[in-house]
């Protein structure tokens, strides 16, 4: 497809924010390649993000937090994170609190955290008709590598653009467009997929269609008509539609 090319009225790009599938009256071409952000997407971490939270409040005599307390907070990095373990911190003792956190953290990265309903699905489609995927998050990659590797998915991804990897991050459109170029795709086909507003907002700007996860880490105090999506997707395995594929039944 012509990168310049607009997508035609029924392509799912240019559905209603409120609709996750294409249309099926017509047969618009299909998105060539998936980026995806990773805490909060394609990874649900807010577990042993907790965990870790939760083993740095018991070194203060502090209880432990709810792993429902935390998860909205984790797409928004280890300082958010940190702030609602630890409200009251001033700045020099927060930022001893958020490396003691990042120690703890990366000491047992992978011990609950799982591949969200339906990614390993998801995954295992794009590699057999070789669709390319790739991974851009703001998390740095001291931590990115190894979670991934843990997983089992660094060798299995395109391209890994971690939160270090440049200069700039998200909101800025500067990763996605280098993961682009990494898949050797134009940013008209591909689709980025991220529970953030600055997710929607570096996808855009990048020119490239911008899918919600709706079942991420999405407070329920984000004013979600407001964010740039071209939709909202309720789980993992309706991204499959966006690059031509059915979903098994």
């Amino acid at each position: 497809m012509n990168a310049g090319a607009a997508r035609p009225p029924d392509h799912p790009s240019a559905t209603s924010a409120t609709s996750a599938a294409p249309a099926t009256s017509a047969a618009p071409a299909p998105l060539l390649a998936v980026l995806l952000d990773l805490d909060g997407t394609l990874l649900d971490t807010a577990p042993d993000m907790t965990r870790s939270l939760n083993a740095l409040r018991a070194e203060h005599a502090l209880p432990p937090l709810t792993v429902a307390a935390v998860r909205a907070h984790v797409s928004h990095g280890s300082n958010a994170v940190v702030r609602v373990g630890f409200p009251d911190a001033g700045a020099a003792t927060f930022e001893k609190l958020r490396e003691r956190f990042l120690a703890l953290y990366r000491a047992d990265l992978v011990v609950e955290t799982r591949l969200f309903a339906g990614f390993d699905r998801v995954l295992a489609a794009l590699d057999a008709h070789r669709i390319a995927w790739g991974i851009v998050t703001n998390k740095p990659g001291w931590l990115t590598e190894p979670l991934l590797e843990c997983m089992g998915l660094r060798s299995r991804a395109g391209c890994v653009i971690s939160g270090d990897s440049l200069p700039v991050r998200k909101p800025d459109p500067l990763p996605l467009l280098s993961a682009a170029r990494q898949l050797h795709v134009t940013p008209t086909d591909c689709l980025y997929l991220g529970d953030a507003l600055r997710d929607a907002q570096a996808a855009r700007a990048a020119g490239m269609v911008a899918l919600g996860a709706r079942y991420g880490y999405v407070s329920s105090h984000e004013e979600l008509d407001t964010w740039p999506v071209t939709a909202w997707i309720d789980e993992p395995l309706e991204l499959l539609a966006w690059v031509g594929l059915e979903r098994e039944r």
